[in-house]
């Protein structure tokens, strides 16, 4: 098995360039690769102190981040490298000031994880949820550079439990320390005996409440909501608008909404705008002094929706009508609202565990959702029960990062 992989990952490469002649995202893919190991050339020093995080994109590198500000308060002198393996992680934080160097990873080859350790001298690494590369943990335990895994949640159907999993249950086992997420994960790990655990929970739950503490204000909200009942839906997906729009279009007088579609095309705005019967704005085109007078505000931009959730008292987070996935439902959990979501969640721990405490709400299609709208604008209580579950559930949960940060000062 470790013959056929290096065999894939040595030749990928060629196919991935030609495929970046006919996918915008793919040749991100390939061309952001192409600077890596000059990045890294020029960006650390050999007597550079690193800290190097790596994740597979945004929503691993949001639970990243609250061990990121750690370790910028505790060890200052370090300098901390992210990598990212997908463009939509990249391409969104390849300028932020949480690290000192951001980059691509490249691909798992020996070659390259051996050149990208040498250049990095990295004093540890650290991996977020599912992302396991066995030549890069290799590379790691032949230079006897701790590596952590962090946030991660283990199923029974994983690759690691199976009987022909050899190849990547000796990789998990090259982790110095794994941070799991539930107490299930960490039993499963026993199975292949791998014992090195903690249970700590996930670093979203530190995310999300640090939210709290920043200023959340946004002057255009607050013109728009005035004294209504606001409805914000995040990161929508065609399947859930449909739904959403069938209620907007008949929904009470007292009632704003706020779309936040996760693609935010030109034509894909117009469609939307189209689609809706109620005065509807454009974030890009508004006239703040006017915004009052929309119903629907539908929002074109990045960088803004976990502010725009503090003025929700309803929430829906899109991605659970289809199988792209269900984005953040913690962000708006977070202010104390319910929030409703589309059936497919599974596998979202979270989701799975607030669906059950009845603080995230599920919905199967337009009836269901035009209903639940219905009891909980006619039911101030529901909405003030359903929102109190949520910030108790975090409450309760966060601390994983501290966690993780206990260990760490053990390592550096």
């Amino acid at each position: 098995m470790d013959f056929i992989y290096n065999l894939i990952a040595n030749l990928a490469w060629l196919p991935l360039q030609l495929a970046a002649r006919f996918s915008s995202k793919i040749k991100l893919f390939v061309n952001g690769r192409k600077d890596t190991f000059s990045q890294l050339a020029s960006a650390i020093n050999k007597t550079d102190s690193v800290v190097w995080l790596h994740a597979s994109s945004l929503g691993e590198y949001e639970q990243g981040l609250p061990i990121i500000e750690r370790l910028r308060n505790e060890f200052p002198s370090y300098k901390i490298l992210v990598t990212f393996f997908s463009p939509s992680g990249y391409e969104v934080k390849k300028n932020t000031s949480a690290a000192d160097v951001v980059t691509y990873l490249p691909l798992d080859t020996k070659k390259n994880a051996l050149r990208f350790i040498a250049l990095a001298q990295p004093k540890l690494a650290i991996f977020v949820k599912y992302e396991i590369w066995p030549n890069y943990l290799n590379a790691l335990k032949e230079n006897g550079i701790p590596a952590l895994l962090v946030s991660s949640i283990f199923k029974k159907d994983h690759i690691y439990f199976k009987s022909y999993g050899g190849f990547m249950r000796k990789a998990l086992k090259t982790f110095t320390h794994i941070f799991v997420q539930d107490e299930y994960s960490a039993q499963l790990l026993k199975t292949i005996k791998i014992t090195n655990t903690t249970i700590s929970g996930d670093t979203r739950l530190d995310r999300v409440s640090e939210i709290l503490e920043r200023d959340n204000t946004l002057s255009f909200m607050e013109k728009f909501k005035q004294d209504k009942l606001c409805f914000v839906a995040g990161s929508t997906w065609p399947e859930g608008e449909t739904v959403l729009i069938d209620y907007i279009n008949d929904s009470p007088k007292n009632m704003k909404f706020v779309l936040a579609p996760h693609t935010i095309k030109t034509e894909k705005v117009l469609g939307l705008v189209g689609a809706i019967s109620k005065k509807t704005a454009i974030y890009s085109k508004m006239d703040e002094n006017i915004i009052s007078q929309y119903d629907v505000l539908i929002i074109d931009t990045i960088g803004m929706l976990t502010k725009i959730y503090s003025y929700a008292d309803i929430a829906y987070v899109g991605g659970g009508f289809s199988n792209k996935g269900l984005h953040n439902t913690l962000e708006p959990a977070v202010f104390g609202i319910p929030v409703i979501i589309g059936p497919n969640y599974k596998g979202y721990k979270e989701a799975e565990d607030l669906v059950k405490e009845r603080g995230i709400l599920t919905v199967n299609d337009s009836w269901d959702f035009n209903e639940l709208l219905k009891k909980l604008v006619q039911n101030p209580e529901l909405i003030k029960k359903a929102g109190e579950t949520n910030v108790q559930y975090i409450t309760k949960n966060k601390g994983a990062s501290r966690q993780i940060i206990d260990h760490i000062r053990r390592l550096l």
